[in-house]
């Protein structure tokens, strides 16, 4: 990819807490915890993970839902489920994705193949939730 290709940057959960949003990310997802500290300082209104090099999630505080006035109408529609995010993985780290969901006792679906995406159909994939109840799918791709 280029600096200047259209491509995703972030996508913001709603979480009831923070803290320990990150540290399902983590432990259950492995994906690396970024400004918690500057968060429980006060120092920024959330904390992230790191999806990839160029892709976070932010894990902003339900109480903020109130404060969102970028747009008319955006605080009223703040907060409201999106269907579910996917996450694309090489193969062993999908097997690694699904073996630590499983050590932390998070509920997953069964394995789906041949499922539509951006790059085509998936070898396998399987459905999760976070402990706020936000939906995702774990995938891969024969390469």
């Amino acid at each position: 990819m280029t600096r200047n290709s259209t491509r995703l940057d972030h996508v913001v959960l709603w979480v009831a807490d923070p803290v320990a949003a990150v540290g399902f990310y983590q432990k259950a997802v492995g994906l690396e915890p970024i400004r918690v500290a500057e968060f429980t300082e006060g120092k920024v209104a959330f904390p992230s993970v790191r999806v990839n090099e160029e892709t976070i999630l932010d894990l902003a505080p339900l109480t903020m839902a109130a404060r969102m006035q970028m747009l008319p109408g955006a605080a009223e529609s703040a907060g409201q489920p999106v269907n579910h995010i996917c996450l694309s993985l090489p193969a062993d780290a999908f097997d690694a994705l699904r073996a630590r969901l499983q050590e932390h006792g998070v509920a997953m679906s069964g394995i789906d193949h041949d499922l539509s995406g951006a790059r085509g159909n998936a070898t396998r994939s399987f459905y999760f939730r976070d402990p706020d109840g936000n939906v995702f799918e774990a995938r891969h791709y024969d390469e």
